[in-house]
C-alpha cells in the first residue's frame, strides 16, 4: 500500500486520475509528465530504499505505473558463474601447458595461473565499475563472469548492470572511464609477471599453436622485462595480460553504451551520440577491408562493426543532470585513457 511519501513522490512526475492497490502491486493510471528517463531516474532512489520498483505499462490503452515489490538479487548465481569460469579457463589454460585434459584430468590444476590472471583481469575491470557506481550512489550488481569452454580463453568476459540512474555527466564519467583504467592496471601487471616466467615446454605433437600480434604498450613491456629475447613463446600468465588489453580496446571504443561511450558522452554530451552512429561503419569498413582486399583475418573487426551498429544506433541514456560539464581534470583523465587505448590496439590480434 502507497503512502502519503510515496504519493507525493510520485506526483512530481506522474499525473494519476485513479489508484487501484491489488495483492501484489499498486496501479496508478494517468499520464507521465516528464520523460520516461527522468521518470525512473526519480522515483527509482526512493522506491529502491523501500525495495519496490516502479514500472510504466500501456493496458487496454491506458498508461498505467505500477509499483511493486522488487525482486531480489540472488548472489549465488553470481557465485555459480563464477566457480563455472574458474574451471573453464582452468580447462584453457592447463591446455596451454601442454595437458591432455580429457586423458590426464588430474593434471588440470596445471591450468590455475593462467585462470586465476585472467579472472584478475576480467574481475577487476568490473569491480572497478562497481565500487565506482556505488561511490555515486548508483545501484549495481556485483560481477557476472561468463563461462565459455573453447580456447583460447575460456571465458567471454564479465559484465554488472546497473539498476541505478546516473546522476551527472561526472558521475557516468567515472563509472566509464575506472573499469578499463583499473582492468588496464592489473592487465599491465600480470603481463609483467607473464614476461618474467619462462614459456611452458611443450612437445610440439601436444601443443597447439596460434599467432598473437602484440601491441605497443606489450612490446614496450617486453622490452623492459626481457630485453633483446624474442617472443616467438610466452607463458599463458603474459597471455592473460594481452588479453587484457585487448578487452581495454574493445570496451573503450566511443559507441553505444560501451565502456568507451560513456566516457565520450561524458565529455561530448550529445555529440557524442553521432560518433556512435558513424564509428561502427568505418570498424566494418576497416575489418571488409582488411579481409576482402588484404587478405589478412579482419572478421573480428566485421563483427565488431556489427555489434557496435546494434548498441549504437540510439541515444546514450542521459544522466539526470545533464548540463554541467565534467571539468579539466576529467577531460585530461579521458584523453589518457584513449590513449592508452591507442597504445593496446593491434589490427590483427590472433591468427591460427
Amino acid at each position: 500500500m502507497l503512502d502519503q511519501a510515496d504519493l507525493d513522490t510520485i506526483k512530481k512526475v506522474f499525473n494519476f486520475y485513479e489508484t487501484v492497490e491489488t495483492g501484489d502491486a499498486d496501479l496508478l493510471f494517468g499520464e507521465p509528465l516528464v520523460d520516461t528517463a527522468t521518470l525512473y531516474g526519480s522515483l527509482y532512489p526512493h522506491f529502491s530504499r523501500r525495495k519496490k520498483e516502479a514500472v510504466l505499462e500501456q493496458r487496454l490503452g491506458e498508461t498505467v505505473l505500477v509499483i511493486k515489490a522488487a525482486k531480489p538479487e540472488n548472489i549465488w548465481i553470481n557465485v555459480a558463474l563464477c566457480i563455472a569460469t574458474v574451471i573453464t579457463t582452468t580447462f584453457t589454460g592447463a591446455m596451454m601447458y601442454g595437458v591432455d585434459v580429457f586423458s590426464e584430468p588430474l593434471l588440470l590444476y596445471k591450468g590455475l595461473p593462467f585462470a586465476l590472471a585472467i579472472m584478475a583481469v576480467l574481475g577487476s575491470h568490473e569491480l572497478g565499475h562497481y565500487v565506482v557506481s556505488r561511490m555515486n550512489g548508483i545501484d549495481a550488481t556485483l560481477p557476472y563472469f561468463i563461462p565459455f569452454p573453447v580456447p583460447p580463453i575460456g571465458t567471454m568476459g564479465a559484465i554488472i548492470r546497473q539498476k541505478g540512474p546516473v546522476p551527472n555527466r561526472k558521475a557516468l564519467f567515472d563509472v566509464g572511464i575506472s573499469g578499463p583504467l583499473v582492468g588496464l592496471a592489473v592487465a599491465i601487471a600480470i603481463t609483467v609477471i607473464g614476461l618474467m616466467l619462462p614459456a611452458p615446454a611443450i612437445e610440439p605433437e601436444d601443443a597447439t599453436y596460434f599467432q598473437l600480434q602484440t601491441p605497443l604498450l606489450f612490446d614496450f613491456l617486453a622490452g623492459i622485462v626481457r630485453p633483446g629475447t624474442s617472443l616467438e613463446s610466452i607463458n599463458p600468465i603474459a597471455f592473460a595480460g594481452w588479453v587484457g588489453m585487448l578487452v581495454t580496446v574493445l570496451n573503450m571504443i566511443p559507441v553505444g553504451q560501451l565502456d568507451g561511450g560513456h566516457v565520450a558522452r561524458a565529455m561530448l554530451g550529445r555529440w557524442a551520440d553521432k560518433l556512435s552512429r558513424a564509428l561502427p561503419a568505418v570498424i566494418m569498413a576497416f575489418g571488409m577491408y582488411t579481409t576482402l582486399i588484404m587478405g589478412a583475418q579482419g572478421g573480428m573487426w566485421i563483427f565488431w562493426g556489427l555489434f557496435t551498429a546494434l548498441i549504437g544506433s540510439g541515444e546514450h541514456p542521459r544522466p539526470l543532470e545533464d548540463e554541467e560539464n565534467i571539468g579539466l581534470p576529467r577531460a585530461v583523465l579521458g584523453a589518457i585513457g584513449f590513449g592508452l587505448t591507442i597504445l593496446c590496439f593491434t589490427p590483427f590480434p590472433i591468427s591460427a
